[in-house]
Formats: structure tokens, sequence, C-alpha cells
């Protein structure tokens, strides 16, 4: 398997389908004892993941998420 200039490599299909792995499927590289693992993700991850783990702990809007909520529907 080669590396790419752009850090890619492409997961051979028998891989793929031993881990269920689908096109848009997300995946996790774990980094043990010197090797590196494919997993599937367990959870939410990629970008949409670094945006709330950056926002996570910054509000400071004394509201209850009742109250926001109805703000938000324009109650």
């Amino acid at each position: 398997m080669r590396i790419t200039s752009k850090g890619q490599v492409t997961i051979p299909q028998e891989v793929r389908r031993e881990l269920g792995l689908e096109p848009g499927d997300e995946v996790e590289i774990v980094v043990q004892d010197g090797a590196a693992k494919i997993v599937p993700a367990r959870g939410p991850s990629g970008r949409g993941r670094r945006v709330v783990d950056a926002l996570l702990g910054r509000g400071d809007v004394d509201l209850t998420t009742d109250e926001i909520m109805a703000l938000t529907r324009g109650d």
C-alpha cells in the first residue's frame, strides 16, 4: 500500500468488507504500541465533532434549554 502526497491510502476491498465499511462511513485511526489501527468510528467525528469540542463549555447565556428552544421556535 502506498501513501499519496496528500497522505491518503486506499483501504482494500476485503478489509472494508470485513469491517462492514461503506462509502461515506467514518473511520478512526488508533495508534497503539507504534502501530496504526483503522476502526469504524464509534460516535460523531470529523469536522462537526471538532466544532462541538471547541465550543463545549463556552456558553455564557443564563437560559435553560427550554428557554433557548422557545426562542428558537419563536414561542
